[in-house]
This record gives C-alpha cells, structure tokens and sequence, in this order.
C-alpha cells in the first residue's frame, strides 16, 4: 500500500514514520542531557573550580527547568504551532549548546544550562503532541509511543557511557557540542517531514500559574540543597516552607481556572495517581544514586571515564531490554504488580550499594547497580501508556505530560536530594579525618568535596597526600551509603504505593471488560 493510500485509510505512511525517527531523535538527546554530565563533572570541576552547591545546580537546574516548563510550553505548541515551537526550541538548544561548551564561568554554567533546560521544555511537548496528530490508528500509535518512550530510557541509560566515549578522546566540553548535529537534523527536517499542528481551542496562556510553578520548585530545591550546610539551616526550612506554600497556591489556582495549565484534577483519577507518584520516587531514588556512582567510579575506584562508561553499560543494556520486556509481562500481569516488583528487586540492589567500602568495592557496586537500574524500567515503561489510557482522549495530551514531567523531576530532585545528602555525609566525615599539618585553605577545599580534596592533593607531599585522599574517599564512600539507604527506603515506599494504588488494573491482554 503506497503512502497516501495508508494516510487515505487512517493509518500513517512513510513520511510519518521518518517523522516519526526524527521525533525520536529529540527526545532522546533531550533526556540523554539529564546524564550525560555524570562523568563529566569531575573534568568540570578541575578546569571551572564549582563549589559543591554550584556543582549539584549545574547537574539538576536543567531537569528542574524542564519540568516547570514542560506544560507551559505544551499550552504555548496549541497556540503557536508545534512544529514550530519544535523548531525555535531546537536551534535555541543547538546555539546554547555551544555557548556552554565555552563557557569558564561555574555561574555562567548554572546560566545556560537553565536555558537550555527551558529550550528542551519547548520541544518535549511538540515531540509528543506531534505523535498524536500524525499517528490516528490506535495501534500504530501505541508503537509511536512505545518508540518514543523507549527513546526516552534509552537516552537516560546512555548518557554517561557517550559522556565516557567523548571523554577520552576531547575534553568535557564536548559533551555540550554532542547536541549541535542533532538538533541541526531536527531545524532542518521538521519541515520536510512533520505536519504542523494547532489547537484551535488551546487556553490562554496563564502566565501567574507559570510563575507560581517556578516558584514552587526553585526555592524548594534550594532548600533541600541548602540542609547539606549545617549553617544554612533556618535558610534550609524557609526555602522549603516557601516552595511547599507556592505548590499550594498553584493548585489552587488550577482547581479555579476553567483551562488550567497543569490539569491537577487529573491526579482524582486512580491510576494517574499512582503511577505518577510511584514513577517519581522510583526516579528520585535513581537518580541520585546514579549521580553518586558515577562519581565513585572515577573518583574513588580511579576508573577513566571511558573505564566508566563501560562499566555502567551491561546495566544499561540490561534496562534497554527489560523496558521492552515489561509491555510483555504486563499483557499476562496486572502493571501496579510488575512495576512493584521491579521496585522491589530495586531495593535489593540498593542495599548491596549499601555495604560498597573495601577492597571488593568495585565488584559489589557494578553488581549492585545492574541489579538496580534495570528494575526501574517497567515503571519507565508502562507509566505513560497506564496514564494515557486511563483518561479521557481529550486529555491524553495532558496526561502525556504529565508523565515526562514526573521523569524529569524525579531524576532532578534525586540529584538534588540525595546528592545533597552524599555532600553532608562527605562533609561530617571529612571534619575529624584530615591529617594535621594542612593549611586553612587546603583544608577547606578538601572538606567541600572530593574533587577538591583530588586538587589539593596534588599540591602536597606524599606524606599528607595520601591520607588526605584515602580519608576523601572513605568519606565519600561513606556518603555513596548513605545515598543508597535513602534510595532503597524511597523504592520500598513506591512497591508498596504501586502495589495497592494500581492493583485494579488489570492485564493489557485481558478483555477490555474485566
């Protein structure tokens, strides 16, 4: 059957699978951008001296910014075109890219990674929205979502080994300039093969709920950046108590509004519910634990980043095949029960990053993590399709955002959680460990983090060297456990949340009557 034969009979063509490829490519550069600095931050932090807080912001104010964009930018496609939103988003993305990549500045850094956390909100709506406007049977759309979604996992689970790859052969910046090409590809083909799309009925852009979303994630994020420094506590709390009163004001201001900008009425629904909240832990819990192995391997077990990468791959690997596994098992297996025992299982791989200190560190914590990482992917997997079809079709597109946002925002807020916790557990430790003998400023820099314990290392004889590195990597090991606690305590919350809050649900196989 030729193209317009197929589009004649509701079905898409060629030209919308090639789209199809292109929307694809975004998205997982999109999500790969969330990661892919892991194994970077340590070369970052040699050549732009960050201080520990300015290093977790310049980690996780791009996916913070993503998310607090996500559905302002989805309502801003309705109005303007989603092509088009697609298009300035990605050579934003693409010009910003490079201006981060020459940046020697860590609060410029901070700068444009929020910019480019803001360019990446304006195309992940458009790549979406756009599935459902070219994909019309039920079916060929159920693949262009499961593509889509499983471009997602894919970019986040390679992330640091391409980081790795890029490492070796040029420097950190090239992690930034990895995004001109594809982005390029996409400015340029969009036209060519994606059909522009509006809403007709799209709201007006409610500029106040935009504001009062921002500042219900940024000074909660602060704040819980701000807990690791003792000093900064009654900052701490007031920055938290401020963002927890935005949320409150913001969802209010939706429940009010006829066209509201997040539909947080949604979140009434059962299964929205519980798959969201179950999918945002279950991030939360990786995502810092993520950041903090990626770190002990480089920085701790002395792994080049290359050495890193590969070591992180046969748990990617393994992801990428238990996502397109778990459609599978939920054809047979209500999906709260799959995605629970995934979590689970996670739990189990936590707790062996728990007992990671020794000689047999390195064996246990790349056990541990392909025992981890791959668990989370039925929550990955199954999360949009459980929100989607559980909605009405006029709100699939909000649904769908909403599962993206619970992604980026978990992933985030694990960085800033448990990251934040890694560098209060270093901190504690390093305050008694130091050998005597150290000047002030040499102390300082080695109490702050372990890349400047690293740095100031190399400045000091072997006499003071070595104990100043072995105490800097026993404190951050020291954190690296701690992280872990809290992340198998965060998945042992969600198995049990997904477990009752989605047990109605039953197999994708059965009858749509049971």
């Amino acid at each position: 059957m030729s193209a317009e034969l197929e589009a004649s009979a509701g079905k898409a063509g060629r030209k919308e699978w090639w789209g199809l490829v292109l929307l694809v490519l975004p998205s997982m550069l999109l999500f790969m951008m969330l990661t892919i600095l892991f194994l970077a931050i340590p070369h970052m932090a040699a050549e732009l001296q960050p201080s520990s807080t300015q290093m977790l912001w310049i980690l996780d104010v791009y996916g913070f910014l993503m998310a607090g964009f996500l559905v302002t930018m989805g309502t801003l496609g309705d109005r303007i075109g989603r092509r088009r939103l697609l298009v300035i988003g990605a050579a934003a993305f693409g010009l910003v890219s490079i201006a981060a990549a020459y940046t020697g500045d860590p609060g410029l850094m901070i700068v444009w990674r929020a910019v480019l956390g803001i360019a990446a909100a304006m195309q992940m709506p458009a790549t979406l929205g756009l599935i459902f406007a070219m994909f019309h049977d039920a079916k060929q759309r159920g693949v262009a979502i499961g593509a889509w979604a499983g471009g997602i996992s894919a970019g986040v689970a390679l992330g640091p080994l391409l980081s790795g790859l890029l490492l070796e052969a040029f420097s950190w910046r090239a992690t930034f300039l990895v995004a001109v090409p594809i982005m390029a590809i996409v400015v340029v083909g969009a036209p060519l093969l994606l059909p522009e799309h509006r809403d007709p009925n799209a709201g007006k852009l409610d500029l106040l709920s935009v504001g009062l979303l921002l500042a219900t994630l940024l000074p909660f994020v602060y704040g819980v950046k701000a807990l690791a420094k003792e000093e900064s506590l009654v900052v701490a709390v007031v920055a938290i108590a401020a963002g927890v009163l935005f949320g409150v004001l913001f969802g209010l201001r939706q429940l009010r509004s006829a066209a509201p900008l997040l539909d947080v009425r949604l979140f009434a629904n059962r299964t929205v519910r519980g798959a969201l909240v179950a999918f945002v832990l279950a991030a939360t819990g990786l995502g810092g634990v993520y950041f903090l192995i990626t770190q002990y391997l480089q920085l701790v077990a002395g792994l080049s980043p290359l050495q890193a990468g590969f070591a992180i791959l046969p748990a990617a690997l393994v992801l990428i095949l238990v996502s397109t596994m778990s459609p599978v098992l939920a054809r047979r297996i209500r999906p709260g029960y799959v995605i629970a025992g995934g979590l689970a299982v996670q739990v189990v791989g936590y707790l062996m990053v728990t007992q990671v200190g020794g000689p047999a560190g390195l064996a246990l914590l790349i056990a541990g993590f392909v025992v981890l990482y791959p668990a989370v992917a039925p929550s990955m997997a199954l999360t949009t399709d459980l929100v989607v079809g559980s909605v009405p079709p006029e709100k699939a597109g909000a649904a769908s955002g909403l599962s993206a946002t619970a992604s980026d925002l978990g992933i985030s807020l694990g960085v800033a959680l448990i990251g934040s916790i890694g560098v209060a557990v270093y901190r504690n430790a390093m305050e008694t460990a130091l050998p005597a003998g150290l000047s002030l400023d040499v102390a300082a820099a080695a109490r702050d983090t372990i890349d400047g314990a690293i740095g100031a290392a190399g400045s000091l004889p072997a006499e003071l060297a070595a104990p100043v590195l072995e105490s800097a990597r026993s404190a951050f090991t020291e954190g690296l456990n701690a992280g872990a606690w809290v992340a198998a305590g965060i998945a042992a919350v969600a198995a049990v949340l997904a477990a009752i809050q989605l047990r109605h649900v039953p197999p994708t196989g059965a009858a749509t009557n049971g």
